[in-house]
Order: structure tokens, then sequence, then C-alpha cells
């Protein structure tokens, strides 16, 4: 059977593995594999991602936004989450929630030997920045939008 929108199938999404990191960084989270699933149903305020996060991959470094929810819900394996507060395993059936402008940087890692898969929500503003929050980190993603414009802390070009 299939489906017509406004329902749709997510494994039939074409899955997206790019990234707006420049190297050390890129290498860190690629491959992955995104599927966008809200941008598939039309969805223009809230960005809907079922993403796979291969073996000793991460989500992404270590960030928080400004104006911009996030919230994930693991589908199947498990990831660490690292955040402030340090880190914690999440499994299948399990969700964890970021507001937007609280200075608690986030991010998953797969530590296990499978792929993790696990939905990311979130609104969209313009407005919004992205702040890293490990030292070692030398990015901030900002306006216009913040997937589009990387510079680092200082905001000298990459």
């Amino acid at each position: 059977m299939s489906l017509k929108k406004p329902a749709l199938e997510p494994l039939k999404v074409e899955p997206v593995s790019k990234t707006g990191y420049p190297e050390p960084y890129r290498s860190r989270v690629l491959p992955r594999e995104k599927r966008p699933l809200g941008d598939a149903v039309g969805l223009k305020s809230i960005g809907i991602n079922r993403s796979t996060l291969l073996p000793g991959k991460e989500s992404s470094m270590r960030h928080w936004h400004t104006h911009e929810d996030e919230f994930v819900f693991v589908l199947e394996g498990e990831v660490v989450l690292r955040t402030n507060g340090g880190e914690q395993v999440l499994m299948p059936g399990m969700c964890a929630g970021f507001p937007a402008g609280v200075e608690d940087g986030h991010q998953l890692i797969n530590r296990s030997s499978r792929p993790a898969v696990y939905l990311e929500i979130s609104n969209r503003d313009d407005d919004d920045t992205v702040y890293y929050s490990d030292e070692d980190v030398d990015l901030v993603a900002s306006p216009p939008h913040a997937r589009g414009r990387m510079t680092r802390r200082d905001g000298s070009p990459i």
C-alpha cells in the first residue's frame, strides 16, 4: 500500500548525508543519514528528521540555540546524551528536550556497535544563533539563518 500526503512512509523519504561543519568537525558526524520528514509533508515552521547515527559518530558538536527548541526521541539502538550535567544513555522510547535560550549544550554520541535511529524535532526561527559549548569547538552559526553561516567565535570566517 502506498500512502498519499499528508501521510508518508518515512523510509521512502530520500536520506540526506551532509553537514555545514568544516573539518575537523565534519568527519566526527559524517556519514550520517537524515530523512527530512517535515519537509516531505510541507511543514514550514517545524523541522522533523528521522536520523540514523552510525557507531562512533556524533549527531553534532555540543551546542545550544538562542531561538529554537529541540526535542529528540530514540526509536532504535542507543545514544549517549552529553550536556553540561554529564552523560546519560538514551534507549528506545526515551526522549530529551532542549529549550531555546538555555545555555546547556547538548549532543548525541553513538558509542554502541550498531546504528541508532531517533527523531529530532525543532521549530525553525530565522533569528536563531547556535553556540557551541566545548572549548575545542571554535564555531558559531548565526543569522541570516544559522544553517547557512558559520564563523569562528571571534566572528572571523572559517
